[in-house]
């Protein structure tokens, strides 16, 4: 569904429908999605080039497409080592493309959910790609908001962030019904509920509380995330428009 919405060709007429129903409400959402696609990017892209993090481990990866995590920090860092998780059979299915390591890197895949983060963080290949006592950047893009309040979200954040060394990144993002008519963000959560993903809205302060508590945020904060170093000086979407929060935050030590 998420496929569907950034312009990829990996998803089925099911996926169509089902989003096409979800955004009936709030059409606009498209450009939410595709911003929080161009974050991710930019997030990995500061990692490797500025912050030096030469492994990442990416849970909720979602289908292959342009811009892969392993495809930016190889860009800038060959060496670099990805970790990809997903509990999604459409994702194992084409499992193959996330595996196209530069031949100085490597990368991996983990059929995993992130409600059971001591099972990831356990599990072999993961040990056996990255160097937990050398520093992490951990991804959670566009996830959490399918981890429910009952799910302990802010629990699951913490096992993982716990695991890392000092030094380590998180990146998250999350959507938001702040911006715009709460009625029409509701009927959205809802049909995607009825789809069968449970999905949850929160607002900023949430987010941030849930995600980086105890870390350190990379300026500009938790913010927009087309407003987080965005790329060139060209005008950006409205906040009605984005309805994505993402941060970078990093583990002192």
């Amino acid at each position: 569904m998420y496929d569907y919405l950034i312009g990829g060709k990996n998803h089925f007429a099911a996926d169509r429908e089902a989003m096409e129903k979800a955004i009936a409400p709030r059409p606009i959402v498209r450009t939410g999605a595709r911003e929080n696609r161009a974050f991710l990017g930019r997030a990995v892209r500061y990692l490797a080039a500025e912050a030096g993090i030469r492994q990442f481990l990416d849970i909720g990866t979602g289908l292959p497409t342009t811009g892969n995590v392993h495809e930016v920090a190889q860009a800038v860092a060959p060496e670099s080592r990805i970790v990809y998780v997903d509990n999604d059979p459409m994702v194992l299915a084409h499992a193959r493309a996330l595996l196209t390591s530069a031949p100085e890197g490597r990368t991996a895949y983990l059929d995993a959910d992130l409600r059971h983060p001591d099972a990831i963080l356990a599990d072999p290949v993961a040990r056996d790609i990255l160097d937990f006592s050398q520093p992490i950047g951990l991804l959670l893009v566009a996830v959490l908001h399918f981890i429910q309040d009952e799910e302990d979200p802010a629990g699951i954040v913490a096992t993982l962030v716990d695991a890392l060394p000092p030094g380590s990144y998180l990146v998250a993002s999350h959507t938001t019904g702040e911006h715009g008519n709460a009625a029409e963000a509701a009927a959205g959560q809802q049909a995607y509920r009825d789809s069968g993903n449970p999905f949850q809205l929160r607002d900023s302060d949430v987010f941030a509380r849930l995600a980086f508590s105890g870390l350190e945020l990379v300026p500009p904060g938790v913010t927009l995330v087309s407003e987080w170093r965005p790329d060139d000086p060209e005008p950006r979407p409205s906040p009605i428009e984005v309805n994505f929060y993402g941060g970078v935050a990093r583990k002192a030590g």
